[in-house]
């Protein structure tokens, strides 16, 4: 009779340890989904560090050249210097 319960008890832990594994927290699909996540931030983390740095390195051109501050005048602006005929190609 003793030796029927500790297998009754037995498979009991381990129905419950299954149980624990495949639903609730910490369970495979959820320590999936929680991967499938930390995929996508990190993805999105790298897009960020890449905007940043293309950003760093035109702030560091326009501290350091009057040629970048000049070009942004001219593309985003419309400057003219004096002198200068401005001429639009339209296609």
């Amino acid at each position: 009779m003793s030796n029927r319960i500790v297998c009754l008890v037995l498979v009991a832990l381990l129905v419950f340890i299954q149980l624990q594994m495949w639903s609730g927290h910490g369970s495979i699909p959820d320590v999936a989904q929680l991967q499938h996540k930390l995929d996508m931030q990190q993805a999105a983390n790298a897009r960020a560090k890449l905007a940043n740095d293309q950003l760093t390195s035109e702030v560091a051109d326009l501290k350091t050249g009057l040629g970048s501050v000049e070009e942004k005048a001219r593309m985003e602006l419309g400057m003219v210097k004096p002198n200068e005929i401005y001429v639009q190609v339209q296609r």
